[in-house]
């Protein structure tokens, strides 16, 4: 990995994912905007994860879709910090909790189409460019790249 100067620059040096997206892809994101449950976006999320790494030719990366509240924290009543998901490289996994943080209401699947897809992207950072994966301009210009292949924006 590069120092932490380096890694910045480089990370947001780069704006586009670096391969095509297949029409199972854009399928499967399409099927996950009309789902809403945790066993059917569980399904889909691999199958459209496993499709985005065949394409990009890296390792297959893990997916958990808890059924429970995103972690929160509150400071005087309000919650000032929520954790849609979050990606482990050691461990090649992604985890995504499918309700709200304060109601505990299904994740709207826009929201958790976006959740999945960011942390598939700190999954092509690390294994396919080499990077410390961290949010610079770079990162979501990436983001947006990929979101416009699938055809979801």
């Amino acid at each position: 990995m590069l120092n932490n100067a380096k890694n910045y620059q480089r990370s947001n040096e780069i704006e586009t994912v670096d391969f095509k997206v297949n029409i199972s892809a854009v399928d499967l994101a399409q099927y996950l905007l009309d789902s809403s449950s945790t066993v059917e976006r569980q399904k889909l999320g691999e199958q459209l994860l496993d499709e985005l790494c065949d394409a990009s030719a890296i390792d297959i990366v893990n997916l958990k879709i808890s059924d429970t509240q995103q972690y929160h924290k509150k400071r005087a009543g309000r919650v000032v910090f929520k954790q849609y998901g979050y990606y482990r490289p050691k461990s090649n996994y992604i985890y995504i909790q499918n309700k709200t943080a304060v109601r505990g209401q299904i994740l709207a699947a826009k929201t958790f189409l976006d959740t999945l897809l960011h942390e598939w992207l700190h999954h092509y950072d690390f294994h396919r460019l080499r990077l410390n994966s961290i949010h610079t301009a770079g990162f979501y210009s990436r983001l947006q790249n990929l979101k416009t292949k699938l055809k979801i924006v």
